[in-house]
C-alpha cells in the first residue's frame, strides 16, 4: 500500500469529540485534523506525540487533514486510520507477503457467516482445502511495551471472536490478524488480545490478557510483512 503524496509531520496537541484532533504544524500553525479511529487509542493519542497527516484532494471536506500514523513513547508508529488495515490485509496476502495466508485461489470480503449474522472481512477458498475466515483488527492501543486489542470493553469483538471460534469448531480454519503496532506485535510474547466481557459489571476483566480459545490463530502483520511504502521521507504505515 502506498501513500499517494507526502504524509506531513506534526504534533498532537489534544484528541476530542472521538473524530477530531488539534496538531501542530512545522510552521507553527495550528490545525484541526479528522481522525479516523473511534476507539480509546490508548497510549497512542498522548499530546506531544509526533503524528503524520495526509491531506485530502477535495475541495468540499471540512477537515482536508486526517490523521494517518502516531509514534508512542516507545518510538513505535502506529498507523491508526481504521480504512486502511483491510486493504492492507488484502494486498500483502495478494503479494505473497504473509506466508500462512497462501495458496488459495480465491479472495472475496464481506461474506456474510455465521449463527450471529456477522461479515469477515476476507474469505479464502480453494477447491480441496478448508475454508480459511480472516478477521481484520486494527491495533492502536498499548500498555508498557504491549500491542493490545480492543483498548475497550467490544461486544462487537467478542462476538467477531465468537463466530471466528464457531468456524473453527466446524472444521474450517479461523485467523485473527492485527495490524498496527509495527514492532511490538510481531514478537508473540509482546502481544496479547484482551477479553472483551458482555456486561460493564465485568469490565475489570478486559485488563487482563488472555490468550485465543477455540483454535483461532492470531498473525501479527508487521513492519516486515507489510508492503506498503511512503512517498518521501518519513515512516511507512
Amino acid at each position: 500500500m502506498e501513500f499517494t503524496t507526502p504524509l506531513i509531520e506534526a504534533t498532537l496537541l489534544r484528541r476530542y469529540k472521538r473524530f477530531l484532533a488539534d496538531v501542530r504544524l512545522s510552521d507553527g500553525e495550528v490545525i484541526t485534523v479528522h481522525t479516523a479511529n473511534t476507539g480509546s487509542m490508548l497510549g497512542c493519542a498522548e499530546p506531544g506525540s509526533r503524528v503524520w497527516l495526509s491531506r485530502s484532494g477535495s475541495t468540499t471536506r471540512k477537515y482536508p487533514y486526517s490523521w494517518e500514523i502516531t509514534e508512542t513513547d516507545a518510538g513505535v508508529l502506529v498507523g491508526i486510520n481504521t480504512a486502511l488495515p483491510n486493504l492492507l490485509v488484502r494486498e500483502a496476502i495478494e503479494a505473497g507477503v504473509i506466508g500462512e495466508l497462501q495458496g488459495y485461489g480465491s479472495l472475496r470480503g464481506e461474506v456474510p457467516f455465521g449463527s450471529e449474522r456477522s461479515r469477515i472481512d476476507w474469505l479464502l477458498e480453494d477447491e480441496g482445502k478448508d475454508a480459511c475466515y480472516v478477521e481484520v483488527k486494527n491495533v492502536t492501543a498499548a500498555m508498557g511495551d504491549t500491542a493490545i486489542f480492543p483498548d475497550a470493553v467490544s461486544a462487537r469483538g467478542a462476538k467477531h471472536l465468537r463466530e471466528l471460534m464457531g468456524v473453527v469448531a466446524a472444521g474450517q480454519r479461523g485467523v485473527l490478524g492485527g495490524r498496527g503496532f509495527a514492532r511490538q506485535i510481531s514478537s508473540g510474547r509482546r502481544s496479547g488480545v484482551v477479553s472483551s466481557p458482555r456486561s460493564k459489571n465485568s469490565a475489570r476483566r478486559s485488563e487482563r490478557h488472555t490468550k485465543l480459545q477455540g483454535g483461532v490463530t492470531p498473525y501479527a502483520v508487521d513492519r516486515q510483512r507489510t508492503v506498503c511504502r511512503f512517498h518521501g521521507s518519513g515512516p511507512c504505515a
